[in-house]
């Protein structure tokens, strides 16, 4: 059998995507930086057939994740008609405990669709450009998973269609092309694990919830807003205001949660300890740290390579208090996808 070997990051949205329209199309412009240590390795074997999917997750096989990575790849076989005439094992492992809301179907439908148009180009023969490829994955990726998207290229990247980014566009990713401020360069992610359990909503369930949200209309003017002023705060090495809009969006994102019909809280009492800890040791320190939140309970702790030292000491004292097992990831931003 061929065989096809992608490994691809998680990232983490710093302007959120809740919300969508159409085809896996986003309901708002979402910004993230690609992470680095939080990573899925995917494998494709393949041999000719009749388009029979069979799939290992961390060496187990699991109807649930089988039965969506068939369904994903029924739905693309328009973009890949190739894929009809073939048998698939797919083999998925990731560094990161998944469905935990640390953005692990980003890396796993990234690492996934970057295989698939890996694996077009060895059969057909026809080698796409560098830049049609990675867009092309993206494409794939974000009908698997929207935020799948943006874990296709490293650095800082938009996904959504946006004045404030010429070439952006709702059906892929782009590297956020501005220049960024070089006290952005070295940011770090340490990665707060409340809980390491399956969260009791899915993303995708959530998103359902914005098509009749009270607010849904007022978040997505804000979050158009927000995407602005943080390119903004990029560039110029704002700190004040990137702080201000990062910790606006993660509490905003949960807040939706809160308030929609059906309502639920992916939050812990931990998630919120964690939080006012970080509050009161920035106003203490001066250090300009800030958390994010994704669909879950644990907690980014964003931060600048120079203050690692006095960041760490305070997670060590403070904040490990607060995870399960005492158990953290250290994670920095990242160059994106590799092919092994």
């Amino acid at each position: 059998m061929n065989k096809i070997f992608w490994q691809s990051p998680s990232n983490i949205a710093l302007v959120k995507y809740w919300g969508k329209h159409g085809i896996q199309l986003p309901g708002n412009p979402s910004l993230s930086f690609t992470l680095s240590e939080c990573h899925s390795s995917t494998e494709i074997s393949w041999k000719e057939g009749n388009g029979k999917v069979d799939l290992l997750f961390d060496g187990e096989r699991k109807e649930q994740f089988t039965a969506r990575a068939r369904d994903y790849i029924r739905s693309i076989e328009s973009q890949l008609p190739i894929l009809k005439e073939l048998d698939l094992h797919i083999d998925s492992v990731n560094s990161f405990p998944h469905s935990a809301g640390i953005a692990s179907s980003a890396s796993a439908m990234s690492s996934l669709a970057l295989c698939l148009c890996s694996l077009e180009e060895e059969i057909t023969g026809k080698k796409l450009a560098e830049e049609e490829f990675f867009q092309k994955a993206s494409f794939l990726g974000r009908l698997g998973s929207g935020s799948a998207a943006r874990s296709v290229y490293g650095g800082f990247v938009s996904w959504g269609k946006s004045d404030q980014i010429p070439g952006s566009s709702d059906e892929y990713a782009t590297p956020l092309a501005v220049e960024i401020h070089e006290s952005f360069s070295d940011m770090r992610d340490t990665i707060l694990i409340v809980d390491q359990g399956i969260k009791a909503v899915s993303s995708r369930a959530g998103h359902k919830l914005m098509d009749r949200h009270t607010y849904a209309k007022e978040r997505f003017k804000l979050a158009n807003k927000n995407f602005s002023d943080l390119i903004k705060a990029l560039k110029k090495g704002d700190h004040v205001n990137f702080i201000r809009i990062v910790e606006a969006e993660a509490l905003g994102l949960h807040a939706l949660m809160m308030s929609s019909n059906p309502s639920y809280i992916l939050l812990k009492a931990e998630t919120l300890h964690i939080i006012h800890r970080i509050r009161a040791f920035r106003e203490l320190s001066c250090v300009p740290i800030c958390y994010t939140l994704d669909a879950g309970p644990n907690v980014h702790l964003l931060y600048h390579g120079k203050d690692s030292a006095e960041v760490e000491e305070f997670i060590t004292q403070e904040l490990l208090l607060y995870c399960n097992d005492k158990y953290r990831i250290n994670d920095h931003i990242g160059t994106g996808p590799r092919k092994l």
